[in-house]
């Protein structure tokens, strides 16, 4: 990546997305996973084309990089799960259903077809790669 691309771990993610705005603020990831930045993907255009270029498109999935790794889409949720405090009852129930690869890649496209369907109703486009 870029010189510009923000250094440590961050969560990039669509801050118009209602689902993704109460994901990231439930998730409580710094406390799992210490320092995380949340990057709203719409103040980051340099960084979601950077993305773009590798082949991970922000609509179409969450970006996490973690410790000098990447995850994208379904495997944000599953990763965030493995790490997940499970100190309340949505950190517990993300836990349950996400900690398992398969199911959440299987469950991704449509907790996206929900996100893609809010925003439409919102009257909000997707973000530009």
């Amino acid at each position: 990546m870029a010189d510009d691309v923000p250094p440590g771990n961050y969560l990039l993610y669509d801050g118009e997305c209602p689902f993704c705005t109460r994901y990231v603020a439930h998730a409580r990831l710094t406390e799992a996973a210490g320092p995380v930045a949340l990057i709203d993907a719409r103040t980051r255009p340099d960084l979601v084309r950077q993305h773009a270029a590798e082949g991970r498109d922000i609509n179409e999935g969450m970006i996490l990089r973690l410790a000098g790794h990447i995850w994208f889409g379904g495997d944000v949720l599953n990763r965030l799960a493995l790490l997940s405090t499970r100190s309340d009852a949505f950190n517990r129930l993300n836990a349950a259903v996400f900690r398992h690869r398969r199911l959440s890649r299987l469950l991704y496209p449509l907790l996206r077809g929900g996100r893609n369907a809010a925003l439409r109703l919102l009257g909000r486009d997707r973000i530009a790669c």
